[in-house]
């Protein structure tokens, strides 16, 4: 499956964005989707999966700030983030496995590029 992440951008703190991951492929709702995200200078963080069943896990950080939610019908994931921090400034980048959620990266079997948001105070 390939991934293209978009829906990135500048906003102001207290702002919301809402990213998309669009998929190819005809197995897409066969495939867990993630979203993670990378800060500057830090490593790659899990933010939210969901299965093709629509079950969702967040981390802890973003509960109450971010929903995840898929249209297998267009092969798209979306990451709506709300109330939104110069801290979650990072490049948004989604990926998928087809067995479990998993929290780490070098778990993904699939990447997309990502996109970038900036959050500014």
């Amino acid at each position: 499956v390939q991934l293209q992440a978009s829906g990135g951008g500048s906003v102001q703190a207290g702002g919301s964005l809402r990213l998309s991951c669009a998929a190819s492929g005809r197995t897409f709702n066969s495939y867990i989707i993630h979203w993670f995200r990378q800060a500057p200078g830090k490593e790659r963080n899990f933010v939210a999966a969901i299965s093709g069943g629509g079950g969702r896990t967040y981390a802890q950080s973003a509960k109450g700030r971010v929903t995840i939610s898929r249209d297998n019908a267009k092969n798209t994931v979306y990451l709506e983030m709300n109330s939104l921090k110069p801290e979650d400034t990072a490049v948004y980048y989604c990926a998928a496995r087809s067995t479990s959620v998993s929290p780490n990266r070098g778990d993904m079997s699939y990447w997309g590029k990502g996109t970038q948001v900036t959050v500014s105070s």
